[in-house]
């Protein structure tokens, strides 16, 4: 089973079964909508070994590489993303992938392309951009990743939390606002019919996933200190009337231009994601070694 879900906009609510079951009671049923688009929603059927239920008694360990005030070249995270998630396939089947994964970072200033991405949302020649372009496995449009943006990767075995891509998009969201909230008391919300974390009409963060296997990977991009002017030069996720915005934007509106310390911003905002992480998916996160290793 190989799905992508969007980074942007139009992904389809479904539902394995009913709020309250088991992942194990739901192995069997999985059911789908795929692309940035609304479509049709598919139903999969897996064959995915069960989960004991004493695995989900104790909160599961969670490897958490904190690179989040490193700028880290698309390349190599991708890379070492790609090697995480082919390890840990490979330890499914005997029911031996006992750890999920966390990775926080930034990027040097990047396009990335999702794997039906159209071209007719960038306003320049790929052969002619003015930074790097990279199509990914990802669902959804194009949008901007650069210095500023805090990007959070979690790799996650969804048969140890909830067989159900509509869950897991939406707890992603419920992460970021509810890390808004607490952190910087910014009044976060979602919008029907879209995947991401708006504050009013401003799209302050974006969601993108992969899923193989029941492993999902990609994540969310929170717009820190953000330099915006780079969104300008896309339609950022083919969402044509609303605003991209950042939450040192928002902070220095509501205070009348103070002067705000980008690090510091940084540094809450990824404390405060971390830790609501950490609550929604029921996890034990442990600093990891070298992201490289």
């Amino acid at each position: 089973m190989v799905v992508s879900a969007p980074l942007c906009h139009g992904f389809l609510p479904f539902s394995a079964a009913a709020k309250g079951s088991s992942a194990c009671s739901r192995r069997r049923r999985l059911v789908l909508g795929a692309g940035c688009h609304s479509s049709p929603v598919a139903a999969v059927a897996t064959d995915a070994a069960p989960v004991a239920d004493a695995a989900r008694v104790a909160r599961r360990r969670c490897e958490c590489f904190d690179l989040h005030q490193q700028i880290v070249p698309f390349a190599e995270s991708w890379a070492r993303q790609k090697s995480i998630v082919k390890r840990r396939k490979g330890l499914v089947d005997s029911n031996e992938d006992h750890t999920d994964t966390l990775i926080a970072l930034q990027h040097p200033p990047i396009y990335t392309l999702g794997t039906g991405s159209s071209e007719e949302f960038l306003h320049f020649d790929v052969g002619d951009s003015p930074y790097e372009v990279h199509r990914i496995d990802r669902g959804g449009e194009v949008t901007y990743h650069g210095p500023g943006q805090l990007v959070m990767y979690p790799i996650i075995n969804l048969r140890y939390h909830e067989l159900d891509l509509h869950w897991y998009l939406r707890s992603l969201e419920d992460v970021i606002i509810r890390a808004l909230h607490s952190a910087f008391s910014i009044k976060a919300s979602t919008v029907k019919g879209l995947t991401g974390v708006w504050v009013g009409d401003q799209k302050v963060a974006a969601i993108g996933i992969h899923c193989s296997r029941y492993i999902v990977y990609h994540g969310l991009a929170l717009n820190v200190t953000t330099d915006l002017a780079p969104f300008e030069r896309i339609v950022p996720c083919g969402i044509k009337d609303r605003r991209v915005g950042s939450i040192k934007d928002i902070l220095q509106r509501a205070s009348n231009g103070r002067e705000l310390n980008d690090a510091e911003l940084m540094d809450i905002a990824y404390e405060s994601l971390i830790k609501e992480f950490a609550e929604i998916f029921q996890l034990s996160l442990e600093p990891s070694t070298d992201l490289y290793l």
